[in-house]
């Protein structure tokens, strides 16, 4: 096919734009034929870009070197035309268009360039699998749901930069090549080669460097910026991403929430969502207590209740207490499979203990009943509130030899509260439930490793309370550290900083590093902290969890345009890949095969 030249010629119009008020104008549109429909006497031409759809008509009437033109597009093409707007005739009027009123008569037609079929259809609902969606990324990107998504991002990123200035904060960028600062998740190396045999990492947050920036004296400082994760993946994880970095001199904590929630509120607006001010706070225990989970779904009931069972009743059915409860309202008529199928989830998720009461007007059923006595079970279905027609399930350890096990029921409670809540679709959409989680503990057991790892990070400052009970009692000790949670997901995640150098130290002393390894990994952040650190802390948010709860979407892969898949690879590029030998050379590298 011979194809045409643009030339001089200027879109006046994006396709989506046209209305009744353009009819009798001469427009010159352009973008890909998404739809080709031939009548024999007449052709239909659906042009798309990225506003919407324009109808072009083809008429030989008007132009027989159009309608001969148009004979040889396809789906795909990409073309120009120039044509008058005119009203559709009663009747073709397409009211779920927004340019369903009009339509282009063609007076002239280009063929830009000519399209291969694609290997999938170009519409908002498909049934390509994620793979060859990923392969095909640039024919992705023209659905109208990808369009979208990526607009509403970079709406996203417009309204922070507007809040954040007007609440006196700078954008400064920070390095991405830096030194490796272990920070939880591996780096991801980059091999020096001026230096062989020393590595840059890509940074997992730029935590340090925006505490120096305190430290600077710059007092508000944020950033949209990239960071990099070299760990397993999941829907809302990617080795790369983006998330809304903020930090503050001198702040008290509610300052700093008043500060984000406004924020929130005007992002959630982009796509009318009214947001309820302020957000709820729940202390970390309780959360623990109530859901078993740190970022809680709070949009529907079910709260699990730590009980106590009467003196002796543990022994007898062999379970450590306390045990915790749960009552599940209208739930009494749950089958014996149904309940199997929790019995084997919870035994899955880490409670080796497993029961159940069926409350009735009549009496309370349950596999307790024989060894407890039916009066203690119907105090136990009490102690949570249950009623007649209700569910009370019950999980507890058979032993356990560590505040871990505690944690580890704790957290199968929660996994099988929400498999309970899919269950019974308690879970609705359009439902926006937040809530800041805080005063977690300081510091996390590690049973592998006999020693204790910073919740959070090691730069969170303890409550001022705590500081003298670092070394005497660890994990007691609470951290002045938040997260932001939507719906059961973090989408935000800070604390308010060590400021002090004897603090910094005495933190990286309980988290078992020596004075040597830590000013090897922090030497020059330690000797900033003894000229003048001024009290600091901040947040970082999740750009990528918080436009997809926005856009509706299950993962964050749908609001990144090049991404990853669950195995680190781009499909599109074919990412990671090999290098030349020369390549290693210089970089003073060799391939260990293992």
């Amino acid at each position: 096919m011979k194809l045409d030249l643009l030339s001089d010629r200027q879109r006046t119009h994006y396709c989506g734009e046209i209305r009744k008020e353009n009819a009798g104008q001469t427009v010159f549109l352009a973008g890909w034929v998404d739809v080709r429909r031939d009548l024999g006497n007449l052709i239909f031409l659906d042009l798309r870009d990225h506003t919407g759809h324009a109808q072009i008509v083809c008429n030989p009437a008007v132009s027989v070197e159009v309608h001969d033109r148009a004979e040889e597009i396809r789906g795909e093409y990409v073309v120009g035309v120039e044509g008058e707007v005119v009203l559709r005739a009663p009747g073709t009027v397409n009211s779920g268009l927004a340019t369903g009123d009009v339509e282009v008569m063609a007076r002239k037609l280009l063929v830009l360039n000519e399209a291969k079929t694609p290997p999938f259809p170009i519409e908002d609902e498909i049934k390509t699998s994620e793979e060859t969606r990923l392969r095909y990324r640039y024919l992705d990107l023209r659905r109208g749901r990808m369009q979208r998504n990526l607009r509403l991002r970079h709406r996203s990123g417009q309204v922070v930069r507007t809040h954040m200035d007007a609440h006196g904060f700078q954008e400064i960028e920070t390095p991405f090549l830096t030194r490796s600062t272990p920070e939880g998740a591996r780096d991801y190396l980059v091999p020096s080669r001026l230096h062989h045999g020393h590595f840059y990492a890509l940074p997992q947050s730029p935590q340090l460097f925006k505490q120096l920036l305190m430290i600077g004296g710059f007092d508000r400082y944020f950033q949209i910026v990239r960071c990099f994760r070299d760990e397993d993946l999941r829907a809302d994880r990617q080795p790369e991403f983006t998330q809304v970095d903020v930090e503050m001199a001198f702040p008290q904590r509610e300052e700093l929430f008043g500060i984000i929630e406004k924020l929130v509120e005007k992002l959630f607006a982009l796509v009318d969502v009214k947001v309820t001010l302020p957000f709820p706070r729940m202390a970390y225990d309780e959360a623990m207590e109530k859901y078993g989970s740190d970022k809680p779904h709070t949009g529907f009931g079910l709260e699990w209740k730590r009980i106590t069972l009467a003196p002796g009743d543990a022994e007898k059915v062999r379970v450590t207490e306390p045990v915790k409860a749960l009552r599940v309202p209208g739930w009494g008529t749950a089958s014996r499979s149904q309940l199997d199928k929790l019995q084997e989830s919870a035994k899955s998720l880490g409670s080796d203990w497993f029961s159940y009461i069926k409350v009735s007007a009549a009496e309370a059923q349950s596999p307790l009943g024989k060894p407890l006595g039916a009066p203690a079970v119907a105090a136990l279905a009490a102690s949570v509130g249950a009623e007649a027609g209700d569910l009370v399930l019950l999980l507890g350890l058979r032993s356990a030899s560590s505040p871990g096990a505690f944690r580890m029921l704790d957290n199968a409670s929660g996994d099988l509260r929400l498999d309970i809540a899919r269950k019974l679709e308690l879970l609705k959409p359009g439902t926006w439930n937040f809530l800041w989680v805080v005063d977690f503990p300081m510091f996390d057991y590690d049973e592998k490793e006999k020693r204790f790892a910073a919740m959070h990070h090691p730069f969170t400052s303890p409550r001022e309370e705590d500081l003298e009970k670092l070394e005497s009692d660890p994990g007691a000790v609470k951290a002045r550290a938040y997260d932001l949670v939507l719906n059961g997901s973090e989408i935000g995640g800070g604390s308010i900083r060590i400021h002090r150098q004897d603090v910094q130290r005495q933190v990286f002393k309980m988290l078992g590093l020596s004075n040597e390894q830590a000013r090897e990994r922090f030497g020059f952040f330690l000797e900033a902290l003894e000229y003048g650190t001024p009290p600091h802390g901040g947040i970082a948010l999740g750009l990528d969890r918080i436009v997809a709860l926005m856009a509706g979407e299950a993962s964050i892969r749908e609001v990144i345009a090049f991404p990853k898949t669950a195995s680190a690879i781009d499909m599109m590029c074919e990412a990671p890949a090999g290098v030349d030998p020369e390549q290693l050379d210089d970089l003073g590298l060799s391939i260990k095969r293992i």
